[in-house]
């Protein structure tokens, strides 16, 4: 499979918790899909599983930046999804999911990370 874009980001941990405490529901409903702010808001200490989908949302967005017309893409357009066995995934909805499957048949791989300090996040988009 040929790689289209390969993306990365980091975030710090920190800086979600401050972005959650000013703008608490409005940030979380904004930026992430109704899946992934349960996922997010039952933790204890909800910023370091923020931050590592904010950092896999801007990889993946980074990565498909080689798809004419993807600098339109929505943060709500790139959800990040667990498999049983706690595996990411990537769910592409509304305008990224129709450039991706344009007669491409994209393949979209993430690999996250974090500590208490920093979130981590890589994406590689391949053509099938």
């Amino acid at each position: 499979m040929p790689v289209l874009g390969v993306g990365i980001d980091l975030v710090e941990v920190n800086e979600a918790h401050r972005l959650l405490e000013r703008w608490g529901d409005r940030l979380v409903q904004r930026v992430l899909t109704d899946a992934e702010r349960e996922y997010v808001m039952r933790f204890a200490h909800p910023a370091k599983h923020l931050a590592v989908r904010l950092a896999a949302k801007e990889a993946v967005f980074k990565a498909l930046q080689s798809l004419p017309g993807a600098r339109a893409i929505g943060w709500r357009e790139i959800e990040v999804e667990r498999l049983e066995d706690g595996q990411p995934v990537i769910r592409l909805h509304g305008h990224a999911a129709r450039l991706a499957g344009q007669g491409r048949g994209v393949r979209i791989t993430v690999s996250l990370s974090h500590t208490k300090q920093t979130a981590g996040a890589m994406a590689v988009v391949e053509s099938g």
